[in-house]
């Protein structure tokens, strides 16, 4: 492993009044998390500013119909695509009735001008459905609308091995819902119950589409979303359950002849991240091409018990994104792609780890505190953990950076500077979105 260093610090954790699960947290706006615990309660995690200083703030919201007694299952949130307004929350939770538990999923949203995003105003608006399955995973995506716009959508996967959707009725203010196979034929027929999902846009019209099964099978589509039409779909089994698919391109830095820092190029199209309850990490490699013939496995990632979450981002700024699993063994694993030397496929390398105190059960990146640099939110057995980098190296980074561009504008000369406005604003715009 290598002897990177860590780039991150614990910023603040907040303790939950019982535990959650892989299914309990969301980003809720831009700057807000929802948590959800079993015992009934969710909580909004946010920064605001105290006494001139921005504090965490970790408060309870009263979502309505949650009966006290109930289990929450999962959780999901997202804006609605423009033209439309206003924040959805998806709660989805067992009512223990004594002699059987009832399944519902509850979906928020408020209609009323100037508080569609407002969180305790849609915490009362609330659809009340009943369900005849148990719940898993509640996932939100985009999909194409006749009229040439976007909507976005709930999918929920049960124990019924069915995929269930629900999309906005907006004549009715209301989401019911609809037949799955309509806007999603990849995920009819599924060959068991679905535990983890996950869909990207790849231009052209055109959607991947991955699910992970509790009977250790995997699935991947691609589609035309035109249709929609499923142009090819490939399945692979694996030895143990599925704990999370995840689907991400894939760059990599330039050569260091090359002066442009913060650059990348795409290598291998758009890969497939597979983690299991007992096996190693699979990256499926340029998956659009090659379906699911070529992996590459994530070494020592089954040494710390189950993986149970992960996610792809650039950590350290440099235009190649890292991949990070939480498992159920307390650990935070770091990898990066390594192009191998004269063409192959490469290898992910274990950059670095890092031990909690109860197991990592979600993981999402986002900029909780507005000033352009993201934190890293990570749920645990046991409560909220919020890191953020280390303005130490990211400030070196940023001296290093200007170093370079200054450097750069004077051996190029006056001219050459004003033809590079453009690429200087872009570079600077990607670095503060990372």
């Amino acid at each position: 492993m290598s002897r990177e260093p860590y780039p991150f610090v614990e910023d603040s954790f907040s303790r939950f009044p019982s535990q959650s699960n892989i299914y309990g947290l969301c980003q809720a706006g831009e700057q807000e998390l929802l948590a959800a615990t079993l015992k009934g309660k969710v909580v909004c995690f946010r920064y605001q500013e105290l006494q001139q200083k921005i504090r965490p703030v970790a408060k309870e919201v009263q979502f309505t119909y949650i009966p006290v007694d109930a289990e929450i299952v999962s959780i999901d949130a997202f804006n609605k695509s423009p033209p439309k307004r206003g924040l959805v929350v998806g709660i989805t939770f067992i009512k223990d009735s004594g002699d059987k538990a009832t399944p519902f999923l509850n979906i928020y949203c408020d209609y009323e001008p100037g508080s569609e995003f407002n969180l305790e105003s849609i915490a009362q608006s609330c659809l009340n459905l009943e369900l005849q399955f148990t719940p898993f995973q509640l996932y939100h995506t985009e999909v194409q609308c006749d009229d040439g716009g976007s909507e976005t959508v709930f999918l929920l996967s049960g124990h019924d091995q069915r995929i269930h959707l629900y999309k906005e009725n907006a004549s009715l203010h209301q989401f019911e819902e609809q037949p799955v196979e309509r806007l999603f034929p990849e995920l009819e027929q599924l060959p068991s119950n679905v535990l983890w999902l996950d869909m990207l846009s790849i231009g052209s019209g055109r959607r991947l589409s991955a699910f992970g099964c509790q009977n250790s099978c995997v699935g991947l589509a691609l589609v035309d979303q035109t249709g929609p039409d499923v142009l090819q779909s490939w399945r692979v089994q694996f030895d143990s359950p599925i704990s999370t698919v995840l689907l991400f391109p894939l760059s990599c830095r330039p050569e260091p002849r090359q002066p442009s820092a913060g650059e990348s190029i795409e290598t291998g199209g758009y890969n497939l991240l597979v983690t299991s309850t007992i096996e190693m990490a699979v990256v499926y490699r340029n998956v659009q091409e090659h379906g699911l013939s070529r992996s590459v496995c994530l070494s020592e990632s089954d040494q710390w018990d189950a993986v149970l979450s992960a996610l792809v981002i650039d950590l350290d700024f440099d235009g190649q994104k890292e991949v990070l699993l939480g498992t159920y063994g307390q650990e935070l694993l770091c990898y990066k792609f390594q192009p191998a030397v004269g063409g192959g496929d490469g290898q992910f390398q274990l950059q670095w780890r890092r031990s909690f105190k109860s197991p990592l059960l979600s993981i999402i990146y986002l900029d909780l505190t507005g000033d352009g640099l993201r934190e890293l939110a990570i749920l645990t057995l046991k409560g909220l953990h919020v890191l953020q980098h280390s303005l130490t190296c990211t400030a070196d980074l940023v001296l290093e950076r200007l170093s370079q561009r200054v450097s750069a504008l004077t051996t190029s000369g006056f001219g050459s500077e004003l033809e590079s406005d453009g690429a200087q604003e872009a570079e600077e715009k990607e670095f503060t979105d990372q």
